[in-house]
């Protein structure tokens, strides 16, 4: 099986997903939206008008089984060839974004895609194509519990500070760091909080392990993955009740939902109370990378077998 995946930029997720697919024997071709990225330079609509000939050439030119587009903004250019069946992935930023118009092109692509996939329950009840929903998958061999004192000594942090995480960019306004200000002022306990920024993402279980608690502020989130990773980790987490946050922790010992800033900070006093770590490894059973790519070659396959390879672009059917 050949794989054309269409992307606006990569992320480590997807990037996992390409790996786990590749070792179940498919070939995988990526091809990006021409131009530099950043949250302050998006890409401009020039840039996208060069990827569709992009696109048509390849699926001219090599012969591939299926397009699969990674997030909304990519879907138009996915559909427009005419050739091959769709695969669509959003990813949350998309069918949940601030803006109208992404929301409204991502619910178009996932209505006339041969197939849609989604990670999480929160996306599924957005969404009302038929869909199928699989997680994004947490490589557990990486994301392991690490001693807090071996972690803190490789990234340099000291050994007897009480830390909070952070785990985003504090200029992202969606993240809300002044709340996770707000939150550690108000915790009626000694706690440094920390932010992380361009810290390489398989240096990211040192991170997750040197800190006492992960806290998410988020305002809005479709995961966040962070979640899953420190729970694999078995670290605390105190966040506020976005995504898939509380049926993915909201059962895990020492990891606490809240909605206040004062639930919030009692959650930090709770865990910071002791030394203790979560059981949120055992609780991610399931949400591996395995399972995951399992899933997808199910949806690959479903969509190829229809009578006569046709491109039918209804929906395969929901699957939760």
């Amino acid at each position: 099986m050949h794989v054309l995946h269409l992307i606006t930029s990569t992320r480590s997720f997807f990037e996992q997903q390409v790996a786990v697919l590749e070792d179940r024997g498919v070939e995988c071709t990526v091809i990006g939206v021409p131009g530099e990225y950043s949250a302050d330079s998006p890409r401009t609509p020039l840039d996208y008008l060069r990827f569709y000939p992009q696109v048509l050439s390849h699926v001219v030119s090599d012969d591939y089984d299926l397009v699969h587009g990674h997030y909304g903004l990519v879907a138009p250019f996915a559909l427009a060839q005419p050739t091959r069946p769709v695969v669509l992935s959003l990813w949350g930023t998309d069918l949940m974004s601030d803006m109208g118009w992404l929301r409204r092109i991502s619910r178009y692509g996932a209505r006339f895609a041969d197939a849609t996939v989604v990670p999480s329950p929160a996306m599924s009840r957005e969404l009302d194509a038929e869909h199928v929903e699989i997680p994004f998958g947490v490589d557990t061999t990486q994301f392991r519990p690490i001693p807090r004192e071996k972690a803190r000594d490789r990234i340099g942090w000291d050994t007897d500070a009480r830390i909070a995480l952070f785990p985003y960019d504090r200029s992202r306004s969606v993240k809300d760091f002044p709340r996770a200000e707000r939150v550690v002022d108000r915790a009626d306990t000694e706690l440094e909080l920390r932010t992380i920024d361009d810290v390489p993402y398989d240096e990211m279980p040192y991170y997750m392990n040197a800190s006492d608690v992960l806290l998410v502020t988020s305002r809005r989130e479709s995961g966040p993955m962070v979640v899953k990773e420190a729970a694999a980790c078995n670290v605390p987490i105190v966040s506020t009740d976005v995504g898939f946050v509380r049926e993915t922790v909201g059962n895990i010992d020492d990891c606490i939902v809240g909605t206040t800033d004062d639930e919030l900070a009692a959650g930090l006093e709770r865990i910071l109370c002791g030394d203790r770590r979560s059981d949120g490894r055992d609780a991610i059973d399931g949400l591996g990378l395995e399972a995951m790519g399992d899933r997808l070659l199910d949806v690959y396959r479903r969509v190829l077998n229809r009578p006569n390879g046709t491109v039918h672009r209804t929906g395969v059917g929901h699957e939760v």
